[in-house]
């Protein structure tokens, strides 16, 4: 390194990590407020579905008068809190005062006897958990009561209930547990270090550049001894630190915690044998990937940050940019969104999709190749870019 980029590069490094606000920006939120807010979350949410999976719902039934068997076998349910009929029922379940309601055809047990094939209806609040419980605990009931009833059919004409299933369908998973693990945790990393590089570089390149102009000190570093480019690479070389370190904080934090909250949940979560297998070497393979990408970053934000006449105004740069850095990062996880040649150009959208590809163990090597190619070379264009605007006077003091 440039004996005059190491000069700048550790004053700005120590300047910022004596301010506080960096070190909220990059430790106390990534490594801290992050990941206890998830935790949190996901332990409060746990919690909650439990108790309200043990409440019973308040479900009531429509009709049912000539049916005995069929409204006995259902008050056998003790699961189910019943209350009286109503026919302003779908009202009462529009503002959750019940949950559920069966509605029994007229002559149902009668109909089942002579063979006919009636409908039961049952009405829910689509998409309320509480009235989605109820539901389940009744399809449960409906379907065991059927399978019953085929079965004493059956035994009638002396027959095996093997008759209605001549064959097995068996789910045999063939990936392995990193492919299995890898497939989730890969449309999440990647985009987890994605916001993270992004959100890590805002603050230290608004100090270092339009905060430099309203502390009335970038004059006096424009009169150094050392070359506008060498300022630039040095300033973006904090910028770049900051980024990553921000990354690998919150990804060990972040880590750390989903480890935790699995131990913690135990077998009361459903999917607790979810196989959490990560290899290390992906890992890095992801943080090299990254790289070209923080560069990026860090250099755009570098010159918004030149270009801004304060901070404030910067703000209002660089925080839309944050939007449009997470739509191309989340859109990797949409489905049937593939890593090829076209998307491996588009910017974030292709390290987002080639973190995927490594995490899950499906490496193309052309394309991944590309990825990094393509993003080193915008990467080199957003440093040229920065130094350009940092030779330029009427840029540096505008006001």
């Amino acid at each position: 390194m440039n004996r005059n980029i190491g000069i700048v590069y550790r004053k700005e490094l120590r300047d910022l990590l004596r301010d506080r606000r960096t070190i909220m920006s990059m430790i106390v939120v990534p490594v801290i407020v992050m990941p206890l807010l998830v935790t949190a979350l996901i332990m409060t949410s746990a919690k909650l579905t439990n108790k309200v999976r043990e409440e019973s719902p308040k479900v009531m039934i429509i009709g049912g008068e000539d049916s005995t068997q069929t409204v006995a076998a259902l008050r056998t349910l003790s699961n189910i809190t019943w209350v009286p009929a109503s026919a302003d029922f779908t009202n009462l379940i529009s503002d959750k005062k019940i949950n559920a309601a069966i509605g029994l055809p007229a002559n149902f047990d009668a109909a089942i006897h002579a063979g006919e094939d009636p409908t039961v209806k049952v009405y829910t609040y689509e998409g309320e958990f509480k009235s989605m419980n109820a539901w389940q605990n009744l399809n449960w009931f409906f379907q065991s009561r059927r399978d019953k009833i085929v079965g004493d059919r059956l035994t009638e004409k002396n027959l095996s209930p093997s008759v209605l299933k001549p064959f097995e369908v068996v789910n045999t998973n063939v990936a392995s547990p990193t492919k299995v693990s890898g497939n989730v945790i890969g449309m999440i990393l990647p985009y987890l270090l994605i916001i993270m590089c992004m959100t890590g570089a805002i603050y230290p390149s608004i100090d270092l550049t339009a905060g430099e102009k309203e502390r009335g000190t970038m004059e006096t570093i424009l009169c150094s001894p050392v070359a506008r480019s060498h300022l630039v690479v040095g300033k973006g070389l904090v910028v770049l630190t900051v980024s990553l370190a921000t990354a690998c904080l919150a990804l060990t934090s972040n880590g750390t915690a989903v480890i935790l909250i699995k131990h913690l949940l135990g077998g009361a979560a459903r999917g607790n044998d979810f196989p959490l297998v990560v290899e290390p070497s992906s890992l890095l393979a992801i943080l090299v990937m990254m790289v070209p990408l923080a560069i990026f970053f860090s250099a755009t934000m570098l010159a918004l940050g030149l270009y801004s006449r304060s901070a404030k105004e910067a703000n209002s740069y660089l925080q839309p940019l944050l939007i449009f850095t997470i739509m191309p990062a989340a859109a990797a996880a949409l489905p049937g969104m593939e890593l090829n040649y076209k998307l491996a150009l588009v910017p974030i959208l292709n390290v987002s999709l080639a973190g995927r590809e490594i995490m899950t163990g499906a490496l193309h090597w052309h394309y991944i190749a590309l990825v990094f190619i393509s993003m080193c070379i915008y990467a080199a264009a957003a440093v040229a870019v920065a130094v350009a605007l940092f030779k330029r006077e009427d840029v540096l003091f505008r006001t």
